[in-house]
């Protein structure tokens, strides 16, 4: 008979190696410091194995490690087979400059769809929607963003939250304050931003205030340095996030730090003092994502980190809400079938669209 251990959530998530659970990493798993599993392509086999593996890995703990996935669509869809293709959400942005009720509503659907599924296989959160302003500089957001302007972001990523929370799921905004006005990749890079908070007051930051307004959930600041704010880049900085914001924009949610392995975080030291540095400037969980488990045990082994019950109470709302029993009693839901036909037809839509220049909603896209 397994056992539940019962525990509260650590400020640590950790990956997998592959498609099932390991006996070592069961034991990792079990360590006080861990909070949450992130999920990964290498991790994925089919819908059937997937929520073999979550069931595995909500079995361990009481209350349940949160398991998300990078599942935003476009070129970051970490599922493909049995799931449905989502678009980039430039596609949306496209469909938002020709028609703009039709855009809010396939968001909404979206949304809907990407969270009905991953909520049938037993994940609780996506890290979506991306809510950096799109300046035609950044190599790794580029077709990730909605649009170039903030108010259609602002739009677009509202409705997509819609969606996600009528499939069961919260929203996490990211990458805090912005990262797409520069075009260096922080997985690869330490990017540096130049512009001041007044710049950034009247662009970058209003996707997110407004979306804070809306009842964003979680918030995942970038691995970039604003140097006219802080010399730390704005996941390790407590000016950004205990000062701009909490304090200026009023975020409740929780905070989790990019992946502690980018090389945008290299500037804050080994990982230790990488996970230090975020936990003090005032993330609530931080992420170790780099396939090494020598690495993890480091931070397991020496990370002494108590858990305000505030954080411990911003990470409990972000557990996953009632969803199906699987993806074929999903697919037999009538609604779901209609979002996913609109979802499917997006890119066509777009193009379509600006062949007709545009056009009234019809009665099926307003609904």
């Amino acid at each position: 008979m397994k056992t539940t251990a019962v525990m509260p959530l650590g400020p640590v998530m950790l990956d997998i190696g592959g498609v099932q659970l390991l006996p070592e990493e069961k034991e990792r798993l079990l360590r006080p410091m861990v909070g949450g599993v992130i999920l990964f392509s290498r991790n994925y086999q089919s819908p059937q194995q997937l929520a073999e593996l979550t069931t595995d890995i909500h079995a361990l703990r009481n209350p349940h490690l949160l398991i998300v996935v990078d599942h935003e669509g476009g070129r970051v869809q970490r599922f493909r087979d049995g799931f449905t293709r989502l678009p980039a959400m430039r596609e949306l942005g496209k469909i938002w400059d020709l028609n703009v009720q039709q855009a809010k509503n396939l968001s909404h659907m979206t949304g809907f769809v990407l969270a009905a599924e991953l909520r049938a296989c037993g994940v609780d959160l996506s890290f979506t929607p991306v809510l950096d302003v799109d300046y035609g500089a950044s190599r790794i957001i580029g077709d990730r963003a909605f649009h170039s302007d903030p108010q259609a972001i602002t739009e677009l990523a509202h409705n997509l939250m819609l969606g996600l929370k009528q499939g069961g799921m919260a929203a996490v905004g990211k990458h805090f304050p912005g990262h797409g006005f520069i075009a260096a990749d922080s997985h690869l890079e330490v990017p540096v931003d130049e512009r001041s908070l007044q710049d950034m007051e009247m662009q970058d930051l209003l996707p997110f205030t407004q979306m804070i307004r809306y009842g964003l959930s979680a918030i995942m600041p970038a691995h970039v340095i604003y140097p006219k704010v802080d010399k730390l880049p704005a996941g390790f900085s407590s000016i950004w996030l205990k000062g701009v914001l909490r304090k200026q924009l009023g975020f409740e949610g929780a905070v989790f730090s990019d992946d502690l392995s980018m090389e945008g975080a290299s500037v804050a030291g080994g990982i230790m003092q990488r996970a230090y540095a975020a936990l003090k400037a005032g993330c609530d969980m931080v992420l170790a994502c780099n396939n090494n488990p020598t690495a993890s045990d480091e931070l397991l082994d020496g990370l002494l980190w108590e858990m305000h019950p505030v954080s411990l109470a911003r990470l409990a709302q972000l557990h996953g809400r009632t969803h199906p029993a699987s993806l074929l009693r999903l697919r037999e839901d009538a609604y779901y079938a209609k979002a996913v036909h609109q979802v499917a037809s997006i890119g066509m839509r777009s193009g379509d669209l600006a062949l007709s220049g545009g056009g009234d909603v019809g009665a099926d896209e307003a609904s």
